[in-house]
């Protein structure tokens, strides 16, 4: 249940910084999401392997660590490259993952600046084994790292696991 689900403060219409961390815990509870970025002026949406990360301190004083956002894509499709030093936006959700009597539904979306990156071996391990494929050729993965700003997480509640409609 997510009734526990902090509301954006309405003074401001934003979460607070607990209820960005509350979003980040829902995101590493499910694997993949959907990155979203302008390549040649033109959208594109593309699936993607996330883990969610403490980012180390900037230095010995800072007070606390963030998370990123640690992507892995087929390197076939481009997309890593395309998306390496732009703002990308990042989606994830429950839809799909829900039983029969579960009728919560969140999703959580940011944006942030992705970069290439080479994930350390416990990284590579945490994303688990790879696709054998995509769109028929041998998966080729490659990683992009992200420090999530804007974070957004918007639930609803009383929605049915599985709807079924009938055409006629």
């Amino acid at each position: 249940m997510l009734s526990e689900l902090p509301q954006p403060s309405p003074a401001i219409g934003r979460p607070d910084p607990s209820d960005e961390r509350r979003a980040l815990d829902l995101l590493a509870r499910t694997p993949y999401g959907r990155a979203s970025v302008s390549m040649r002026a033109l959208p594109f949406v593309t699936v993607a392997r996330h883990i969610v990360v403490d980012a180390p301190a900037s230095s010995p004083s800072a007070p606390s660590s963030s998370s990123r956002v640690l992507l892995r894509l087929h390197g076939g499709f481009g997309y890593a490259q395309a998306c390496d030093g732009s703002v990308v936006a990042y989606s994830a959700d429950n839809l799909s993952g829900r039983q029969e009597g579960d009728e919560d539904v969140w999703t959580v979306q940011f944006v942030g600046m992705a970069r290439l990156f080479t994930p350390s071996a416990a990284e590579i391990e945490l994303f688990g084994r790879p696709p054998r494929t995509a769109d028929g050729v041998p998966f080729h993965p490659e990683y992009l790292c992200i420090e999530p700003q804007f974070i957004s997480l918007h639930h609803l509640e009383g929605v049915p696991a599985r709807q079924f409609t009938h055409s006629p």
